[in-house]
Formats: structure tokens, sequence, C-alpha cells
């Protein structure tokens, strides 16, 4: 089976399954499995370098056995195929991200805004329960702008790279930093072996995110932005994606946000116009464009290989 062949057939299970419930999803076991390493591996009241040795175990002790066995499969293609879109498959999550920005735009266009507060909360960090409605459309369309990068995005160039253990590989570490990434007393230093892997596998995929949404919308706005913008926010890779992004679309995002109780006076970025509703399925053809524009050139490449 080619790559191109390959990627078609994962991005069409995600298409008409969506993401695995809960109860069936491999991030659930894998979620136990670092919980048991956190706690046998993490003590806050070693030293910030024990920490991070500590925190540098963990991520190899995690990975390790979610890796290896894609070493040990029988050398049969049947199942080395079947193996490599069902990864695929699983590492990506472009239709979820589309339902869960379309669940927060039905909730806004019938102006049931806790409902739409919920929806949000399932997407973003940030506290929901006093958003206004420009907030929960800036939230989304940047959950959108950004997680477009990390889940589909990221692990396709991880898969095109590397192949199946590739995808895995940046799925997993960037579910470790999602859980093991915060700048809290607990994980500050525990964190970042996790965090600073992320950002390097993520560094090459985003700026390509970055640069495909720049091509795919209004590209003069979304280069100065991503020049003058992206430096401002505190990722090193969320950032040119975001600030590209959001100059595609011509939109203005940023602003302050509540984390934890605490108000953060994020920078504005993007362009220049207040997002509405329709802003938020814009972007999320601006994602499924990108995608497209993705197979197209994976298939282009694969033909000429």
């Amino acid at each position: 089976m080619t790559l191109t062949v390959t990627i078609l057939l994962a991005v069409a299970l995600d298409y008409w399954l969506g993401e695995p419930r809960a109860t069936y999803h491999p991030l659930v076991a894998f979620g136990k499995w670092t919980g048991i390493i956190e706690r046998r591996l993490l003590l806050t009241t070693q030293s910030p370098a024990s920490q991070k040795l500590a925190g540098c175990l963990a991520w190899l002790s995690v990975l390790t056995p979610c890796l290896t066995w894609l070493f040990f499969l029988p050398d049969w293609q049947p199942l080395q195929a079947t193996v490599d879109v069902a990864v695929l498959y699983f590492c990506i999550a472009a239709r979820s991200l589309q339902q869960h920005a379309q669940a927060v735009h039905s909730a806004l266009l019938d102006a049931d805004l806790p409902k739409a507060r919920q929806e949000v909360g399932k997407i973003v960090s940030r506290q929901t329960e006093n958003m206004t409605e420009n907030d929960m459309r800036r939230a989304t369309i940047e959950s959108v702008l950004e997680n477009g990068a990390d889940a589909v995005f990221a692990p396709l160039f991880w898969f095109v790279v590397l192949g199946p253990f590739g995808a895995l590989l940046y799925r997993f570490s960037n579910t470790l930093d999602a859980m093991w990434g915060y700048k809290n007393t607990r994980y500050l230093y525990f964190g970042w072996a996790a965090a600073r892997f992320d950002d390097v596998l993520n560094w090459i995929p985003a700026r390509l995110t970055a640069l495909s949404y720049a091509l795919l919308g209004n590209t003069t706005q979304a280069l100065k932005a991503w020049r003058t913008q992206a430096h401002l926010l505190d990722s090193p890779n969320a950032g040119p994606v975001m600030a590209a992004g959001g100059g595609a679309l011509m939109l203005q995002l940023g602003g302050p946000a509540v984390y934890h109780g605490q108000i953060k006076h994020k920078p504005w970025f993007g362009g220049e116009q207040v997002p509405k509703d329709a802003d938020i399925s814009r972007a999320c053809r601006l994602m499924y464009h990108t995608l497209f524009f993705w197979l197209f050139a994976i298939g282009l490449g694969d033909y000429l290989a």
C-alpha cells in the first residue's frame, strides 16, 4: 500500500468515524500508564535537577513500551498496512476538532450562552464561566488553528517522515506535554523534558502549518502577523501558527483571558476584524483546506518518487 493511499484511508476514517469513544480510546490506557509512572518517580521535595532527571526517566519509561511493539510485528504486508492506517487514524483528530468547534457555533447561534461556555470548556484550558460571546468566538477559533497543527498536521508530518513510529512518538509526546508541561509547582521541573521534546517535535510542522495557513488565506496579513506578532505569544510553536492563522482569516484574536482564577493579558494578534459566529466555520474550513493541500503535496511527492 502506498503512502498516499494509507494516509487517505486514515483521513477518511477520521472523517467518517471521528475520534474513538473514550471507552476504547488508546489514550485512556496511556493516561493510566502515565499516572503509574508519575506516582513512582515524581517527588516535589527533590532538588530541581533531580526532578528534571526524574522527568527524563519518566518520559522514557512511559514511551518505550508504547512504541517498541511496532518493531515486533510480524512481517506480513496486510498486517503492516492495517497497523499503518489504524495508527494514523488514532493520531489525527480533524473531525473531532471540527465537531467541537461547530458545537460552540451552534450554541452561539441559539443564543444559549451557558451551553456555549460548556462546549468551549471542552477545547480550551482557560476558564469559561464569565466568557462573553466574543471571548468564546476567539477562544474557539484559536483552538481550531492551534490544534490543527498539534492534532492534524504534526502527526501527519511525522508519519510521512518516520511512519507509524513517528506519528505515535509525536502523539504520545504531545499528550505528555499536555499532562506534565505546566509551569506550576508540581510540574515545573518534572515536566521539563516532556515540554522541551514536544517543542522539538513541533518546530518544523508548526512552521509548515503557519506557511500553509498563509498561502490559503490572506497571505500578506498572515505573513505580516507571523513576522511581527508570533514572538509575543508564549509558545515558540503555537505563536507562528496562531498569528499566521489569525492573519490568514483577517481576524483579531488573543486578548485577556482567565486561567486558574488569574487574568492573563495575552497580546492581540492576527488581523483587525472582530470575529463573528460564521468565522468559526471559516476557521474549520481553513483547517480542512490545509489538510487537502497537504494531501495533494504528499500525493504529488509520492508519485514523483
